[in-house]
This record gives structure tokens, C-alpha cells and sequence, in this order.
């Protein structure tokens, strides 16, 4: 198990190396320059002084080679310092702090919703015995994951808030302020746990072990949930912890459709004046949680299928 863990940790230090750096090229290669979009905000870029900008990018270190730029970068992040935002000035770390609370209260609300409307309709759709009834509810999954977000945003939205005034449209006001876009959120991501998770369930109910289970009297929901479900999660669990990202990145449309303070604003607006401190610090966070995620789900595989952990240390092939 100690073997297992080391390996996990050394693939997700190698994740977030490899996103850090590829987000820095990404970045530096793009058209524009930031210290001239920040120097002239609210002025004509003609303006500037030219004295002006060579001392903004003294001082961010932008005068430098690319790849000295790259070894600071990187030596600051390692020791949690992202440097200050080029268009506001404070400290990277505590613009992502500020906006943190709200996006993981968005998406933790969003993953939860996703996996339990998901999870739960996998299994009635697999359980029923009304075939109508299958069909229809394995259809919703294909539509869930096929509608854009920023649809699903603005339906409910309109229904909802303008309509029936049930739930503020924009802002984040309280739990009710949180429904909506947790919901919009949820939507595309819990389709794709529904689609995997029936998909395991059909193939689980097809194996031997469940003939073998019927065959000693256990009852059709024992033989569901007890015995199909817990080898048909395995994939579905793989999925979640690949949906964490995606929770994150949608979560830029989603604040703003929703006009919602979080990581999501502060990464476009970041984006749109090129300001790379902020974008590398979110992109670090984003990763971060993304491994953490997947190394707590690899962690959870031996506890569900022992035969993980001991392939890992080469000792036996699965039995």
C-alpha cells in the first residue's frame, strides 16, 4: 500500500509540473502585451510613456528571458507565492482566496447534486422491469450531456427567476441564490455519471457472480445494489474524479451567466487583460484540486477491488 501511495503522488506532482507549464507557454506565446494593457486601462494605448512600461516590466520581470521568467515562476509556486496581479496589484494568493469560498460552495453543491441525481437514476433505470420505462430514463442522459451549459443556464433562469420568482436570477444571495447554478452546473455532469454507471450496471447484471447470487435466493434488490452496484462503480468513480475538472472550468460560465462572484470571473476578467500571475494561479489551483481528487479516488479503488494494490506492487497478477 505504501508503494501504491508514493507512485500516486509522484504522477500528481507530475500533473501540476506539467499543467503549470504548459499554461506558461500557452501564455507567453499568446498576441498583446500585459504591461501595456495595464499601463493604458481607461486611456489611449498611444499615451503611454515608454519610460513607463520598460519600468513595469522591470519590475514584473518581464524584461527577462523567457525561460529565467519561467525558473522564478515556478520557484515562487512552489513555495505557494504566485507574485501580484499585473492589473490590480494585490497578491495572487489572496485575490484566489477571496474568490475561493463561493466557487467550491458552487461546485461541491453541483458534484453532489450530479452523483445523486445521476448515481440514482442509473439504478432505477437499470432496476425497473418496465421496459417503456428503461428506455425513457436512458434516453435523459444523451440530452443532459448534448444541451450547452450556458442553455440550461438561461432556461432556468427565465422559468424560474422571471417567470416564477422563485429563485433570484443573479448574484450571490444565500442557498436560494445557490440552486440555479448548481443546477445548471449539474446538469451535463451528472448525465455522464448516469450514462457510465447504467451502462456498468448492464454489463454487471449480465456476469456470473449475479446468476450465482439468485441462484442462493437473494432478493432482486440485494442482488442490485449489494452485488452489481459495488463492481459497476468502479468506472463511474474513475469518471467523478475526470469531472472535477470539468466542475471547474464550467464553472467560468456558470458565474457569468449568473453574475456570481468566484475563481470563474476572476479567470476571465485575468484572461481578457492577459494578466498571467492570476491565470498561473489558477490554473496551479484548478490542477491541484483535479489531483487531489483523482489521488483520494485511487486511494478508494483498493478499499473496493483489493486486486488493484496488488498488481501495483508486482507481486501477483489479479487473481
Amino acid at each position: 500500500m505504501r508503494r501504491y501511495v508514493i507512485k500516486r503522488l509522484a504522477q500528481a506532482a507530475g500533473v501540476l509540473w506539467a499543467a503549470y507549464t504548459v499554461s506558461f507557454l500557452v501564455l507567453d506565446y499568446l498576441p498583446g502585451d500585459p504591461v501595456t494593457a495595464m499601463a493604458s486601462a481607461g486611456m489611449d494605448s498611444g499615451q503611454v510613456d515608454p519610460k513607463q512600461l520598460a519600468a513595469l516590466r522591470h519590475e514584473y520581470g518581464f524584461d527577462k528571458p523567457v525561460l529565467v521568467q519561467y525558473a522564478e515562476y515556478l520557484g515562487r509556486a512552489v513555495r505557494g507565492d504566485f507574485g501580484d496581479s499585473v492589473s490590480t496589484g494585490r497578491p495572487v494568493t489572496s485575490t484566489l482566496a477571496d474568490a475561493l469560498p463561493q466557487t467550491l460552495q458552487l461546485t461541491g453543491a453541483a458534484l453532489l447534486l450530479a452523483v445523486l441525481l445521476g448515481g440514482g437514476l442509473a439504478v432505477v433505470a437499470t432496476y425497473t422491469s418496465r421496459r417503456w420505462l428503461r428506455q425513457l430514463l436512458l434516453s435523459l442522459p444523451p440530452l443532459g450531456v448534448s444541451v450547452p451549459t450556458f442553455w440550461v443556464g438561461l432556461l432556468l433562469v427565465e422559468t424560474f427567476s422571471f417567470r416564477l420568482h422563485w429563485f433570484p436570477a443573479f448574484g450571490n444571495e444565500g442557498l436560494k441564490g445557490l440552486v440555479l447554478p448548481a443546477v445548471t452546473l449539474a446538469v451535463p455532469t451528472g448525465a455522464q455519471v448516469a450514462q457510465v454507471l447504467a451502462k456498468s450496471l448492464l454489463t454487471a447484471l449480465d456476469q456470473a457472480y449475479v446468476e450465482t447470487a439468485r441462484a442462493k435466493g437473494a432478493g432482486r434488490w440485494r442482488v442490485h445494489v449489494r452485488h452489481a452496484l459495488r463492481n459497476a462503480s468502479l468506472p463511474a468513480l474513475t469518471v467523478v474524479g475526470l469531472l472535477v475538472g470539468q466542475l471547474i472550468a464550467g464553472s467560468v460560465v456558470v458565474e457569468t451567466v449568473f453574475s456570481r462572484d468566484g475563481l470563474g470571473r476572476v479567470t476571465a476578467a485575468a484572461v481578457t487583460v492577459q494578466d498571467i500571475p492570476v491565470v498561473q494561479g489558477v490554473v496551479a489551483f484548478g490542477a491541484l484540486i483535479f489531483v487531489t481528487t483523482n489521488l483520494l479516488i485511487d486511494l478508494v479503488y483498493p478499499l473496493l477491488d483489493p486486486r488493484i494494490v496488488v498488481a501495483s506492487d508486482g507481486r501477483a497478477s489479479f487473481a
